[in-house]
């Protein structure tokens, strides 16, 4: 060993030993935030479902790649960190000399081939991924920019890091190549031994280059070890136990889709025959409730603005960003970690928890940002500005983009949630709606003896249930469908369609009461389970002595498609619940419906949310309507798991948008932007929103918005009174 050789190993052994000890430090601090959330038992069931997702999830990057330059470039470099890594591993070898290199595998060519082209792919993705962040840099004139709001300095940093170690991976093998200490052919390693081709044969330059590239990689470890709340490079680490952990892992739609978690308290779904707010947590108040997978969550977080730049709020101005939303939590928690650690926090009554003792010792920093209240204004201090947190329709774009499966939309509304039931702090139009669902059993309060009168003059007779012997599917009609002026057409149109096809069907009529929905959405659990425990109740009756499987029900609308089917199992509600587009998909494919008339100028398909994205049916509605007009449909450029909401979910559609651009007007755009003269729907508040965006753009002459089914009807009965045209006003 060298002179020089002899300071290289010094150094790298000091400034490994530092960065190892700051390293574990983060870790544990990291480590003990995250335990300070709440129990969630539930995320530890099947384990081997969970590992499978992990690893196909991370090692086939299905997430990423649904963005497929980001994604293939970010595949080569998280394959060169992982694999390359052992590079890292084979430098301290080499600072102790020249010829060093790692034991057994260092000598095999297929060890130097592998590490080659992954170097050198790697090189390639790093490149595109710095070019990426170049050209959405927020602070570029006239760019909104995905990365708005995130910590731009870690991002260039890390790139920088990953770029110096490849290009110092080859300036090692380019002075071994120089001065013939190198194991590999020309053939298995050609940068490499381009690169040495062109350095000088310095012998000591191996000991050096390694010690840089040592010296490279501890320094990026010494920088993520202060800043534990770096996520664009913990995230490395992190994603592979937030994966592992989502919710559903099994799942088709993303973790945090479909159905919303339950109310917790404790580990356990919240029973509120038996809740007491003084004892049991009703939502969350402090970010310590949150549970220990949503802390998480936050630390998980990329800051790479995936979920910001789909999200409607965001990109019609509003001041929603989920990014940021999640940023906000993570500082705030990571701030409050040392008055939590120290013993502090407000029990359910909000006494203080630590004595004075306890917290004597505490930063003046940490307890300053205690007092901070989760939902506020900026001038009460609050962590989550309230016009934040009732932006969100709850559309899911976020959790479907997440690479690293955040479940945004699960963390808003158990914020919702206290505010709705403990503060009585919600926006105040949205207030009638509840009382409505709480005294009428409906959003617009109508009477209850009306839920039928949308059967009035069909010519034929629509059963109900307990007045015919048997019946195939149990037609849920809906609020919607039974009170609101457009969505009775569909509600006709697809009674018609079904008796035309010769299925048996039945409707609870006033047995029927709003699905709970927008209740659940906005944060009332209690007048959702309210009602929820009535349907599920009348629901069972109806189909008492049935197996699941028949236990058969349509529903026009998406959400109480969503909530029967995916929800009501909470509540011991267990159905075989289809969208009527998929029932009416599989009826044409089998022959029993004929469409004989194609319908022209033109059709494009907006996919509701809750029935595209939040339960992937995307096909079913496509084949009806290219049965129906006989041709290729018209896709907006917005469409299927990256369709645009129409701005009613969450229950915003009983909420006023005071904020930016309205959300259905963008939407309206776009679809007119396509040339058709019919946008299609499957969702009574997507026709609400689009008919109002359409009349707002004063085009309501010139582009028709109607559901799916009345498409359907006018191709299958071309004179059927269902298919007029769908411009009445919301009924009161």
């Amino acid at each position: 060993m060298g002179s020089v050789q002899i300071v290289t190993t010094i150094l790298a052994a000091a400034i490994t030993a530092v960065a190892v000890w700051l390293a574990v430090r983060a870790v544990m601090k990291m480590t003990a935030v995250i335990r300070l959330g709440q129990p969630a038992p539930e995320r530890f069931g099947d384990k081997g479902a969970r590992t499978r997702k992990m690893l196909v999830e991370t090692a086939g990057h299905t997430r990423m790649l649904k963005w497929s330059v980001v994604g293939a470039a970010h595949w080569f470099v998280m394959v060169g960190f992982i694999v390359l890594s052992l590079l890292v591993l084979e430098a301290y070898f080499e600072v102790v000399t020249p010829g060093g290199g790692l034991p057994v595998i260092g000598r095999w060519t297929v060890f130097g081939l592998a590490t080659e082209w992954i170097g050198i792919l790697g090189l390639a993705g790093i490149g595109v991924l710095m070019a990426i962040r170049l050209r959405n840099r927020p602070n570029r004139p006239g760019n909104r920019s995905r990365f708005t709001g995130s910590t731009m300095w870690q991002g260039y940093f890390v790139e920088w890091v990953v770029l110096l170690v490849l290009i110092f991976g080859f300036v090692i093998r380019g002075f071994k190549v120089a001065t013939d200490h190198f194991e590999y052919p020309v053939w298995a390693t050609p940068l490499s031994h381009a690169v040495g081709a062109a350095l000088p044969a310095w012998t000591a330059g191996v000991s050096v280059a390694a010690l840089i590239k040592i010296v490279i990689s501890m320094t990026w470890l010494i920088v993520i070890s202060l800043n534990v709340t770096m996520g664009v490079a913990w995230h490395r680490f992190l994603a592979f136990p937030n994966i592992f952990f989502k919710r559903e892992p099994e799942k088709a739609a993303g973790s945090g889709l479909g159905a919303l978690r339950p109310m917790m308290s404790d580990g356990k779904p919240l029973d509120f025959e038996e809740a007491d707010p003084e004892k049991d947590q009703f939502g969350v108040a402090q970010v310590e409730q949150f549970t220990w997978k949503g802390l998480l969550d936050f630390s998980t977080c990329t800051e790479c603005g995936r979920c910001q730049s789909q999200c409607p709020a965001w990109n019609t101005g509003k001041p929603l960003s989920p990014k940021l939303l999640v940023l906000s939590l993570r500082d705030h928690a990571y701030a409050k970690a040392p008055y939590l650690l120290a013993g502090g926090g407000k029990d359910l009554t909000g006494e203080e928890k630590a004595t004075a003792a306890q917290l004597a010792h505490v930063d003046v920093l940490a307890l300053a940002e205690a007092e901070k209240p989760l939902i506020g204004t900026a001038e009460e201090g609050g962590v989550i500005d309230p016009d934040v947190l009732w932006s969100c329709t709850t559309c899911g774009a976020c959790v479907e983009q997440c690479p690293v499966d955040i479940e945004h939309v699960d963390h808003i509304v158990d914020m919702r949630r206290y505010q709705v039931l403990i503060e009585s702090s919600f926006p105040s139009e949205a207030g009638v709606m509840l009382r409505n669902l709480e005294n009428k059993g409906n959003p617009w309060g109508a009477p209850q003896n009306t839920r039928e009168d949308w059967t009035k003059g069909l010519g034929f007779e629509v059963p109900r249930v307990g007045e015919v012997d048997d019946f195939e599917y149990l037609f849920w009609v809906g609020c919607a469908g039974a009170f609101e002026d457009r969505a009775k057409k569909t509600t006709r149109a697809v009674a018609t369609l079904l008796n035309e096809a010769g299925v048996s069907f039945a409707i609870l009529g006033e047995g029927e009461t709003c699905s709970g929905d927008p209740a659940r959405r906005i944060g009332n659990e209690f007048v959702f389970q309210m009602l929820a425990q009535q349907n599920v109740e009348t629901l069972n009756e109806a189909f008492e002595g049935r197996e699941k499987s028949k236990r058969k029900i349509v529903a026009t609308c998406p959400h109480c498609f969503n909530t029967l089917g995916n929800e009501y199992g909470q509540l011991g509600g267990e159905f075989e619940v289809v969208h009527h587009t998929q029932l009416l998909a599989h009826l044409v494919s089998a022959g029993k419906l004929t469409p004989v008339q194609p319908v022209d100028g033109g059709v494009t398909y907006h996919d509701p949310c809750y029935l595209g994205r939040h339960n992937r049916v995307f096909a079913a509605p496509r084949e009806v309507l290219g049965d129906s007009i006989q041709g290729e449909l018209t896709e907006m450029p917005r469409n299927s798991e990256r369709s645009f909401c129409c701005g009613a979910g969450g229950a915003r559609m009983w909420m006023e948008e005071k904020i930016g651009k309205r959300i259905n007007v963008d939407r309206v755009e776009e679809a007119m932007s396509t040339g058709a003269k019919t946008i299609a729907v499957g969702c009574p508040f997507c026709s609400t929103m689009l008919n109002d965006g359409v009349n707002g753009k004063g085009a309501g002459e010139q582009v028709e918005v109607i559901d799916v089914a009345s498409v359907l009807l006018r191709s299958v009965k071309p004179d059927a009174p269902a298919g007029e045209k769908e411009t009445e006003s919301v009924a009161g």
